[in-house]
């Protein structure tokens, strides 16, 4: 099963991240959405499980929850915008999703895979514009960052 993982669209839906995530099963978007349009444009492909993101304070986002926790495919996920605001318990926990800080990052902390899947909207500083993609395989998990631009 092929999750898709993007963070920071801040209003930017690029082609090449609606190809990237193509043929997912579910698709988490890690919060700064910032335009309900975003969510608009994924929603075909996979279903959402979203959070909301520091600049997601329109009334069109601003029910979307802080923290999520979904379950697929045997594996259980957690999401936040801001790692800072991770819970320390994570007891249970196979992957936890973040955005925030615009850099892509993929990194075991003990049992739990940490995933940052970066910013697949504009281009900041000179940061990647990146997703990343989670592949769960019975027993495994595999984590890639996707370059959607160079």
């Amino acid at each position: 099963m092929r999750i898709g993982l993007i963070s920071d669209t801040h209003n930017l839906v690029r082609p090449e991240a609606l190809e990237a995530l193509r043929g997912c099963a579910h698709i988490i978007h890690a919060g700064d959405i910032c335009r309900r349009d975003v969510l608009d444009s994924l929603a075909p492909l996979a279903p959402l499980t979203v959070v909301r993101g520091n600049n997601d304070t329109g009334a069109d986002l601003a029910h979307l929850p802080e923290h999520a926790r979904v379950e697929l495919g045997g594996v259980s996920i957690h999401v936040v915008h801001d790692i800072a605001d991770i819970p320390t318990q994570l007891a249970g926990t196979d992957v936890v999703v973040t955005g925030h800080s615009h850099k892509p990052l993929i990194e075991r902390r003990g049992a739990t895979l940490f995933v940052n899947p970066g910013s697949a909207g504009p281009r900041r500083f000179k940061l990647p514009i990146t997703l990343a993609l989670l592949d769960l395989d019975t027993g495994t998990l595999d984590a890639r960052i996707v370059m959607l631009t160079p």
